[in-house]
């Protein structure tokens, strides 16, 4: 699913079954996964692949899921997925003590996981689904739409990209060199007056006839500042 797009899943599990069945799975959907069969593993790849979500295994020998979670907890903003296979009311009230954001018991379904998934990501990471609100901006990149004050503005692909970029990078002076190499390309052979062309549409689309959204700094580039 294009939304879900970078998302990094570390996989914890000592049963190489279930550790291959849920990599497919999760690739399938379009994130990127790493696996470790057992709990020192997965502390360590954890440190260099840096995943935004973490389902692990508590029954492993050695180190445990319990101590595994505890210890990405520390080590920063990752929503974890506890998974066992019984349903101990002991267990789970331990797992979410230290930390842990959601527990399945086992067997579960796979579609019941992607939906746990979903609300982790929704709740811990909601720019990664693709939608992001600033100030009287909406920019819904699944869509490629940007929404104005909750109005959908009619935008060409080339419209969309400037918009987007002037309006994530907010508060900014960006001047005309800056703004064709990140939307047109760095490669792009035309005259620097085509920027003009675009904020003179986008301005338009906007209703901003006094450059009070979109400033321009004269010697300078163009700015947004969000109210």
């Amino acid at each position: 699913m294009r939304q879900l797009k970078g998302v990094k899943i570390l996989l914890v599990d000592d049963e190489p079954t279930i550790l291959q069945f849920l990599e497919l799975g999760l690739q399938n959907e379009g994130f990127e996964v790493e696996t470790a069969q057992d709990g020192m593993s997965g502390i360590m790849l954890a440190k260099q692949f840096q995943p935004h979500i973490a389902i692990l295994d508590v029954m492993m020998p050695g180190m445990d899921g319990f101590e595994v979670c505890r210890m990405l907890k520390k080590s920063g903003n990752i929503a974890v997925i506890m998974l066992t296979a019984k349903e101990e009311v002991e267990d789970r009230v331990k797992g979410l003590t230290l930390g842990a954001d959601d527990y399945m018991v086992k067997p579960f379904s796979f579609e019941e996981l992607l939906a746990r998934i979903h609300a982790r990501i929704r709740n811990h990471f909601p720019n990664l689904l693709g939608e992001v609100v600033m100030g009287a901006f909406r920019v819904d990149d699944r869509r490629k739409e940007i929404s104005y004050e909750n109005r959908v503005l009619e935008l060409s692909p080339t419209e969309y990209e400037l918009l987007k970029f002037l309006v994530i990078n907010h508060g900014l002076v960006l001047s005309k060199a800056t703004i064709l190499d990140k939307v047109w390309g760095y490669d792009f052979g035309g005259e620097e007056n085509i920027v003009e062309v675009y904020i003179r549409s986008l301005r338009d689309k906007l209703n901003d006839k006094e450059h009070k959204l979109i400033r321009t700094l004269r010697g300078s580039g163009y700015r947004v500042d969000l109210t």
